[in-house]
């Protein structure tokens, strides 16, 4: 188990080294889409730190993304502070607003669990949505917050490879960060509730507060991917507030695997890829992306993570069946 935990961080390490080695010769597209990756992947390792190990399915974390991107913009634009050094201030703050907003939504949203659970973030969700579109004179309503310059500190965050290394320097902080609570006692506590909350209940852990705590966490990762998703897009409007951010989310967790972390990286890969391939190749792509959701989760319950696990399993039993071929043909040969 721990040369294959170590293997896997060593893979992960190459992987992110490569990605930061290939990045200055990529077109500026390539890195719009790669910081995009990034801030998603940020995204959706909240969701992760909630359904794959707590075992909450929320549909409410693009209520989190809001409240830290409004916070940038409307800092940005009308006291122009975010667009200097102050950007990491920004960072804080974003973290801080998100873990605030987590901590009042979860006083209800925790009560529930299941599907009830999943509604209630859902509800909750769409009270942030709605305040986006109605309040008009902090947020624009439909038209939203231009926000038409990127941050300026020792080098100038405008460029696309500048502002591609802040997104993932955040989204690796935020994955050691991450990987260091799952693997605390925790981390530890919060998949045995997931296994089963009435046997950690008669241990005599609180199951209540430690759900909690998770519910904040995720919420400041969400309100930390929000500030840097202002300055990758440059507008806040309500549509990054509506229900889509959320499911999108939800879905790159469980198409790259749950309680894995990484795999939020992995799927929203594959997901951004195939969004910009197959929208130039195909006008129906959304069904092609549907499908493959439908099939992961048919045919690969753990994501793409499960993959090599899967496949081992499969080498093993095609070669205990063709060991019992040949037992039974080395008998069948032995008889008079």
């Amino acid at each position: 188990m721990l040369s294959s935990t170590r293997a896997k961080f060593l893979m992960v390490c190459a992987l992110l080294i490569v990605v930061a080695l290939v990045a200055p010769v990529a077109s500026p597209y390539a890195k719009l889409l790669a910081a995009r990756v990034c801030i998603i992947a940020v995204l959706a390792m909240s969701v992760d730190l909630l359904l794959g190990f707590t075992g909450l399915p929320s549909l409410g974390q693009a209520a989190y993304l809001g409240v830290g991107a409004y916070l940038t913009a409307i800092l940005a634009t009308s006291h122009n502070f975010g667009l200097g050094c102050d950007f990491f201030a920004v960072l804080l703050l974003g973290a801080a607003i998100g873990a605030v907003t987590a901590a009042f939504f979860g006083l209800f949203a925790i009560r529930a669990s299941g599907v009830y659970f999943l509604i209630i973030t859902l509800a909750l969700g769409m009270v942030v949505w709605g305040l986006a579109y109605r309040w008009n004179s902090l947020t624009g309503g439909d038209n939203g917050i231009n926000v038409f310059s990127r941050p300026t500190c020792v080098v100038s965050f405008s460029t696309d490879i500048a502002f591609f290394y802040v997104a993932l320097g955040v989204y690796v902080v935020v994955l050691a960060g991450l990987y260091l609570l799952v693997r605390s006692p925790f981390g530890r506590s919060l998949v045995g509730i997931r296994e089963s909350e009435t046997r950690m209940r008669m241990l005599g852990y609180n199951i209540w507060l430690h759900k909690y705590l998770a519910f904040i966490i995720a919420g400041g990762i969400g309100g930390l991917a929000g500030v840097l998703w202002t300055h990758l897009s440059g507008i806040v409007s309500p549509d990054d507030v509506f229900l889509t951010t959320s499911v999108d989310a939800l879905l790159v967790v469980v198409l790259g695997g749950p309680g894995t972390l990484i795999g939020a990286a992995l799927g929203t890969a594959l997901v951004v890829f195939l969004r910009e391939y197959l929208s130039t190749v195909v006008p129906w792509w959304q069904y092609v992306l549907g499908g493959v959701y439908i099939l992961t989760i048919l045919y690969l319950p753990e994501g793409l993570m499960g993959l090599p696990a899967r496949l081992r399993q499969h080498g093993s039993a095609s070669a205990a069946r063709e060991a019992v071929t040949a037992r039974e043909s080395a008998s069948a040969e032995s008889r008079p």
